[in-house]
């Protein structure tokens, strides 16, 4: 599957003896033979066509990421190890604060105390 139209959705349908439509974005057909074949979103990738995969609203997050990581990476001045690092928190954190502000959406920062119980396993149940 990718993320154009699968070229064998034509030839399904042209080898089908009938082809119906059980839901949104599925297409099933029946072959000569007997067979069944259930398409979903036209052979795109699913995520894609028949959801919100990636809407934009996801993606300028995930692009913010990106870039505030590269800049961070080469603000480090010293070569890092091929490896996989975490994003650091402090770029998720400006990140996510900087789209509620975007948003229009306030939140509670979180006391002291409350710091403190979500930072320990004795406190609470």
């Amino acid at each position: 599957m990718g993320s154009y139209s699968c070229r064998n959705v034509a030839g399904s349908s042209r080898r089908s003896a009938h082809a119906t439509a059980n839901a949104i974005d599925i297409a099933a057909f029946v072959l000569e033979n007997g067979r069944r074949i259930s398409v979903l979103g036209e052979g795109r990738l699913i995520n894609l066509a028949a959801a919100e995969g990636h809407p934009s609203s996801v993606m300028d997050m995930s692009f913010a990421n990106q870039a505030l990581s590269i800049e961070y990476m080469v603000t480090l001045k010293k070569p890092l190890a091929k490896d996989v690092y975490p994003v650091p928190e402090a770029i998720d954190q400006q990140i996510a604060r900087e789209k509620l502000v975007a948003m229009g959406i306030a939140i509670d920062q979180l006391t002291p105390e409350q710091k403190k119980y979500l930072a320990s396993w004795e406190l609470g149940t």
